[in-house]
């Protein structure tokens, strides 16, 4: 701009009109001192040919933000083309062969705990939502009355060992006294053979008329007497070996009674340990049901335990992608609650039946109008044991699965 004013206007002397004069002057004389400037109109006036040349020459750069946005277009065009084709290939190549479902929720065994005994519960161990291990004890109920129905059972098979240890020696004395009936038995029966040999010569003589009637009668009241001794003996051997038998069925009897009451024992020492309840597996206890205190009926819920090393995932697939689902196959987790984790699973076992047959209502499609539901089977995915043992995964979490059937 400076470059375009060649002169500077000065003022000089008016004329003999009053006009005063003007003379060109050099825009710069290094022999003369310059006089200051002073902005005004007319001094200013001369600048504003500079801007209407550089309003003229503007738009010139119109063309080149033309051309830079039909290369950004060109680029986007591109970055969507070369989207279209990755993702194309990719689904060609994997995609097609993945099938998923957001219909997925974490699982474990839950072991419910519960009462075997009623009574006061004495003591809870462990706190809320804290690890136990197979075998600790989680519950005491109050024992007192169970100690003391051990100890009535204990002191009854003790009594009931005494019976049978007497009844043993009754049956050994009568065994005494049958020994002692048979051998007089024997006693008898060698008199009795003795009075009829006896008898049998005074008949022999009275026949003959060589004995008189008197001894022929004695020798036969010997007989006599002997045949009858002979069946008191027997009578009474009998009596001994009987005697010997209803001593045996007693002592029978007897032991009988032992193993009831030892029944009775083994009864009560379960129930007195039914009064400490213990955690069946390794889990987390969780979701306490009773407090110190309260009355404990048997059967009643006190408690879970969930183990977390055991989890398993339970996905619910439609019944048109079961098609290309069999055990064995590779499964991609993804929890929702750690969403930059992926878990590699397997596909363990599919339903044998749709969800909806398990329910406690199953629907009948028979009545009414009918709508067709595509209906879910439940398949069980297994989670690896080293990611189970985390115990990051919690029962009841939401998961989405992809199961890759390529193979």
């Amino acid at each position: 701009m400076a470059g375009s004013q060649t002169a500077r206007i000065l003022p000089v002397d008016t004329d003999a009109d009053g006009v005063p004069a003007r003379v060109a002057a050099p825009a710069h004389d290094p022999l003369r001192p310059q006089p200051e400037q002073t902005a005004s109109p007319r001094a200013e006036a001369p600048l504003q040919e500079p801007t209407e040349a550089v309003a003229e020459v503007a738009p010139r750069p119109a063309s080149g933000k033309s051309n830079k946005r039909k290369l950004i277009g060109l680029g986007v065009a591109a970055l969507l083309a070369l989207a279209a084709i990755y993702f194309g290939v990719n689904y060609m190549l994997v995609g097609r062969f993945m099938v998923g479902t957001d219909d997925a929720y974490v699982r474990a065994n839950n072991t419910t705990l519960g009462a075997r005994v009623s009574g006061h519960l004495a003591a809870i161990l462990p706190g809320d939502n804290v690890q136990v291990r197979a075998g600790d004890v989680v519950f005491r109920i109050d024992d007192g009355d169970y100690r003391i129905a051990v100890d009535s059972a204990r002191a009854k098979i003790a009594t009931q060992q005494a019976t049978i240890e007497r009844i043993g020696r009754q049956v050994i004395a009568q065994q005494s006294a049958v020994e002692q009936a048979k051998a007089q038995l024997a006693s008898a029966d060698a008199a009795s053979k003795r009075a009829g040999l006896d008898f049998d010569r005074q008949q022999a003589l009275s026949t003959k008329g060589f004995a008189s009637r008197a001894t022929f009668e004695v020798s036969q009241a010997g007989r006599d007497q002997g045949a009858a001794a002979v069946q008191a003996a027997q009578a009474a051997y009998a009596a001994a070996s009987d005697n010997v038998e209803v001593t045996k069925a007693q002592q029978l009897e007897a032991r009988a009674q032992l193993v009831e009451l030892q029944s009775a024992l083994a009864k009560a020492q379960r129930d007195l340990d039914f009064t400490i309840v213990r955690a069946p597996v390794d889990g987390i206890f969780s979701n306490r049901l009773v407090n110190t205190g309260d009355f404990i009926q048997a059967g009643q819920r006190l408690g879970n335990v969930v183990p977390l090393d055991d989890v398993y995932i339970d996905a619910n697939f439609k019944e048109t992608q079961l098609r290309r689902l069999k055990p064995g196959q590779k499964v991609e987790i993804s929890v929702d609650a750690f969403s930059n984790r992926h878990i590699e699973g397997t596909l363990d076992s599919l339903s044998p039946a749709a969800g909806a047959v398990f329910t406690l209502l199953p629907p009948d499609n028979a009545t009414g109008n009918f709508t067709k539901i595509v209906q879910r089977v439940p398949v069980r995915v297994k989670v690896p044991a080293e990611v189970a043992r985390e115990n990051m995964l919690r029962a009841g979490m939401s998961v989405y699965v992809t199961v890759n059937t390529k193979d």
